[in-house]
Parts: C-alpha cells; structure tokens; sequence
C-alpha cells in the first residue's frame, strides 16, 4: 500500500506542483494580459500587407528550425574503415520536409500549452521522429545538440547587443534599418559560432575568461571549470552537427533573426520610432524571459518584460502594447493552431 502511495506521489506530485507554479505565474501576469488583450481592437488600424510580412518572417523562422532539425538526424554516410554505430546510423532513413515539420510544429505547440514548456515540447517532437523511424538514442542526442545551439546564440546576443548599442544605426526615425541590423547580426553569429566549432582553444580561452569573471562573486566557479563545461557542450554540438557545420549554425542564427525582424515590423507597422540596436535589447530580453518555465512558453512574463522594455527605450506605452500584441500574435500564437493541426494528422496517419 505504502509503495503505490509512494509511486502515486512521484508521479503525480511533481505535475501538481508545476501546475501550481504555472496557476501563481498566470495570476501575477494576468492584469498585465488583460490590458494588452483589450488593445485587440487596434490592429484593425494595422495594413493588411503588414500580416504577410509578419507571416513570411515566422515561416523564415519555422523553416530554419525544421532545417537545423535535419542536419543534427542527417544520416552518416557510410566509411569503408569505420564500421559499428557509423554504419548503423547510414541506415537509417532521411527525413522528410513533412515529417520535420509535423515534429517541430507538434513539440513546438506542445511548449506553449503544456505545463513544463520546452520539456513537454521537447518530448511531443521526439516522439513523432522516433515514429518516423528515427533512432532513439539519435533523437535525443540530436535535439539536446539544437537546444545547446540555441542557448549559445541566445547568451550570444547580449554581447551582440553592446556594440550595437555603441555603433548602431542612429536615427530613430529609421527602424526599418533594423532589417538590416538583423542581416549583420546573423552573418556574426555564423562567423562566431563557425570559428568555436573550428578552434577548441577559442572556446577554452572564452570559458577561462568567464570563469575569472565569474569566480570574483563565486569562488567555488573556476576558470578551468567553466572552460572544461563549455568544451564539453561544444564537443557535443560539434558531434551532432559534424560536416555541417556552417549550415548549423546558418540555420540557427536566421531562425533568431526572422523573429527579431518580426518584431521590428510590429512597430513599424504601427509607426513606431527607437533606434534597432535599442529594440535588439528589448528582443534579448524578452527572449530571456522565454526559457522561465514558471509558465508554458513563458506567456504572459514574455509579454509584460517585451512591454516594458519598449516603453523604457521611448516607445509610447500604447504603441508597445499593441506592437507586442501583433508580434506574439504570429510568434506565439500562430504555431499553436498550426502544431495542433500537424499532430492531427499525424494521429490520424497512425491509425491508418
């Protein structure tokens, strides 16, 4: 009795607690959602072209992730002089653009409903690869692969941000430079991000001085500690994406640009004026507050700190506001219809 207790309670309790979370979290944010929700009324002021374009980029963004996703299962080719786990894996079948998609879309509307976020994402994706024939233990390799990609280019851009801030496009009356801004930043992050896969030693020179930084406020953090971390998290991104190396990191970079862009169309859209450098901050930091899993795809944390930090850089307060409003409505909002409509039709393909 006792030990179906106990198995009631680790599976359930968990859940339970993350449900509390996620219900404390929704009530903080929630005035804060009702007031950008009753702003809904505004985009009719917007014009019509202005809902392509925001379509089009988040479509750039999908397909660079369903991109990312075949290169880390690319099947290995098959070598004369290697034989065990390579010639296992040139075995396996390709991927097709359908069922990337259909995994992607899934996981990604999963993230944003599901209590646990990326996790539930996460699992949902994996689940439809795995079904597609797709390897386990090459499934999870491959998507922790993507999520270290991601985590790098996004503690990347901050270090971006600085010298966009110093020497970025200085009229505030030209947002529309930020498209170029966006353009820049993602051939620097291919440069960047191809040079650490190349050199090792450049990344173990990064990880020692962060590591010194890092080791003035905790002294148990060593430089050799944080470089060994950061080669180890490189070594694995460079395993999985191995021979594809710029395509990677390509793919990734323009995923994170076309949703930039689509936040600098929002406000365009509705005339705003603030340097592109100071709206790359306001980016980053919403983007910051995604991966805080005390709500499902960070809803409502995203909106408020998106918010706040376009009326911090001079957006007028109602323009951030429904400016936010469009941009989470394609960014957020539109992969979840298009996700639930892709794990119908794979549950129905199943079943066929």
């Amino acid at each position: 009795m006792s030990t179906a207790r106990s198995t009631l309670v680790r599976r359930w309790g968990g859940r339970a607690v993350g449900l509390l979370i996620t219900g404390v979290g929704l009530y903080v944010v929630a005035p804060s959602l009702l007031t950008m929700f009753a702003a809904w009324p505004q985009l009719a002021r917007v014009d019509v072209p202005w809902f392509f374009v925001l379509a089009g980029l988040q479509l750039g963004r999908l397909v660079s992730l369903w991109w990312l996703t075949k290169l880390a299962l690319a099947p290995v080719r098959r070598d004369p002089s290697s034989s065990g786990e390579h010639e296992a894996q040139a075995d396996v079948p390709r991927l097709g653009w359908g069922t990337t998609a259909t995994a992607q879309l899934s996981g990604s509307a999963a993230a944003k409903v599901l209590p646990g976020g990326g996790a539930a994402g996460g699992v949902v994706q994996a689940k439809v690869l795995i079904d597609a024939g797709q390897p386990a233990q090459s499934v999870g390799s491959g998507l922790g692969a993507i999520a270290l990609l991601n985590n790098a280019v996004l503690f990347l851009l901050p270090v971006l941000t600085i010298p966009a801030l110093l020497i970025g496009p200085p009229p505030a009356k030209e947002l529309q430079l930020g498209l170029v801004v966006s353009v820049v930043l993602a051939a620097v992050i291919v440069a960047i991000g191809v040079s650490a896969l190349t050199w090792p030693r450049l990344v173990a020179a990064a990880g020692r001085g962060i590591g010194w930084v890092v080791h003035l406020v905790r002294r148990n953090v060593t430089p050799s500690g944080v470089a060994d971390g950061l080669l180890r998290q490189r070594q694995r991104i460079a395993d999985a994406f191995r021979g594809r190396w710029w395509r990677a990191v390509f793919a990734m970079a323009a995923s994170r640009m076309f949703d930039f862009a689509s936040l600098v169309a929002a406000l365009v859209a509705f005339g705003a004026h603030a340097r592109p450098a100071e709206v790359l901050l306001a980016f980053v930091v919403a983007q910051a507050f995604s991966i805080v899993p005390i709500t499902p795809g960070g809803v409502g944390f995203v909106d408020v700190g998106l918010t706040g930090m376009l009326a911090l850089i001079g957006v007028p307060t109602d323009t951030a506001v429904i400016a936010t409003l469009l941009y989470r409505l394609f960014s957020f909002g539109l992969p979840i219809p298009l996700g639930a409509f892709a794990w119908a039709g794979w549950r129905i393909s199943r079943r066929s």
